[in-house]
């Protein structure tokens, strides 16, 4: 990235001073090396986004951050609709609510070294993964609806899951606000056999183990310990919300002009929050959201049924569960002030502070877990949110390494079965039905996601508190 665009305010904080259509600056946080790594196209986006109306503050890019479609991959604005805020279909992406669930084994890395490879194959036969993949839940009309308004309390009432896991999922596992209605046809269609399925892309299932802890009270807080075995879920609303955010996205950009909203960009398709078209919109999104965690609670019900078969020692409790690729209505203060805010989240996550309401008891002392995800190959990590990041950028932080290649790219310079082995050779056990869809996800393909959690600790955003290495990867 051309650094002469950008004023350094602190050691991974970079201001993107107010030009042109800007309503609000735009704000960067990484460290100098991972800006430098950043394609122009991040700091050009952070800028359309800054001309949307209602926008507040900022607008703000995680240290993780790439080009996306509309928003960076990595971007975070909150609108005003006292202030004709806008909810922008490509501020919240496709994969909508695509995020990661944690659980906890009760077991530790020996115990599943001795089974692993039978471990993978039952995980593998136990989820379904890949292009178009689908499950053995099918929904009927009715209860593609319950779904859509209850999610993973829909979810725990259909014998997936335990209902104390509501208690440690965003939301308590059900975004308010959803309108199955608002949900068209061709959406619903698409996610009849879909439920309990990982999808394809950067989704997975990882079993992994503890391999170092930087913050031992945060740990013993979230039930984590070196050796031990938890296992990360990563995927979200599979078709259904892919299909939402098309055609919407192709309707906003229609009516924008009548709306009287000025596009910096076609991507940037949005309509003010409080149209029809915004409310239907967000009634959808809000749906899509549900469907995702209902999705990761039956993922989660199919793990903790393949581990009893080969470790019936194994008790596994739930860490957390956030979503990326969200627009939520929070109360956030700015300049002294309780607002009333749409936050924009995409390919980015919630990272509350302790003491916030909306987190569960037993970990509002702690703060939000903020769960990171790696690449098969690299580390994950366990960050907790800081009072300091609910004013950095509205209680938000990375979500992952981040792409440093496209999908494209990494196709061409690796070949899905030498990956594969590869990580065998390191103990790490690969099993997904397509090869070339490894190779677009190689560890190789993404950032030193160590030097993104590094920046987003300096820059206050969240605090890190354990590091993961993958054992099994269950991938789509």
């Amino acid at each position: 990235m051309d650094r002469s665009r950008l004023i350094r305010r602190a050691e991974c904080a970079w201001e993107l001073p107010r030009t042109g259509a800007m309503r609000v600056p735009g704000v960067l946080y990484a460290d100098e090396a991972l800006i430098e790594g950043m394609d122009d196209k991040v700091a050009q986006q952070v800028a359309n986004v800054a001309a949307l109306p209602g926008i507040v503050k900022a607008s703000f890019a995680m240290p993780d951050a790439h080009w996306g479609y509309g928003f960076p991959i990595g971007g975070v604005a909150a609108f005003d609709a006292d202030d004709d805020g806008v909810v922008s279909a490509g501020g919240v992406g496709f994969d909508i609510s695509c995020g990661v669930r944690m659980l906890r084994s009760g077991v530790d890395s020996a115990a599943v070294e001795r089974v692993k490879r039978k471990l993978a194959d039952a995980l593998y036969a136990s989820i379904p993964a890949g292009v178009g993949s689908t499950g053995a839940v099918q929904l009927s009309a009715q209860a593609m609806d319950a779904m859509l308004a209850d999610g993973a309390r829909w979810a725990v009432g259909e014998g997936f899951g335990l209902g104390e896991d509501l208690e440690r999922i965003e939301e308590r596992g059900v975004a308010a606000g959803a309108d199955p209605s608002a949900v068209s046809e061709a959406a619903k269609q698409r996610q009849r056999e879909q439920m309990g399925t990982l999808g394809s892309g950067n989704h997975y299932l990882e079993v992994q183990k503890v391999t170092r802890i930087h913050d031992a009270g945060l740990a013993r807080a979230y039930g984590l310990e070196r050796g031990a075995v938890v296992i990360s879920i990563h995927c979200g609303s599979r078709g259904l919300g892919h299909q939402i955010g098309t055609e919407f996205l192709r309707e906003m950009a229609t009516t924008a002009r009548a709306l009287g909203i000025a596009l910096p960009e076609r991507e940037l398709a949005c309509a003010p929050i409080r149209s029809a078209l915004g409310r239907r919109y967000l009634g959808a999104m809000r749906a899509a959201i549900n469907c995702a965690l209902a999705n990761r609670q039956i993922l989660g019900h199919l793990t903790r049924r393949a581990f009893r078969t080969l470790l019936p020692e194994a008790e596994l409790g739930l860490v957390y569960d956030v979503s990326h690729n969200t627009c939520k209505l929070e109360e956030h203060v700015v300049d002294g002030k309780q607002r009333q805010l749409f936050v924009h989240r995409k390919g980015a996550t919630r990272a509350f502070g302790p003491g916030h309401p909306d987190l569960p008891a037993a970990l509002r002392e702690a703060g939000q877990p903020v769960l990171i995800g790696g690449s098969m190959g690299t580390a994950s990590y366990v960050l907790a949110g800081t009072a300091q990041g609910m004013s950095a950028a509205f209680g938000s932080a990375c979500h992952g390494a981040g792409r440093r290649m496209s999908r494209t790219q990494a196709s061409r310079r690796w070949r899905g079965r030498d990956v594969i082995e590869e990580l065998a050779g390191r103990g790490i056990l690969v099993r997904s039905p397509s090869p070339s869809g490894v190779a677009e996800e190689a560890p190789g393909a993404y950032k030193d996601v160590a030097e993104v959690v590094d920046a987003a600790e300096r820059a206050g955003l969240a605090r890190k508190v354990a590091r993961l290495e993958p054992m099994i990867c269950i991938k789509g």
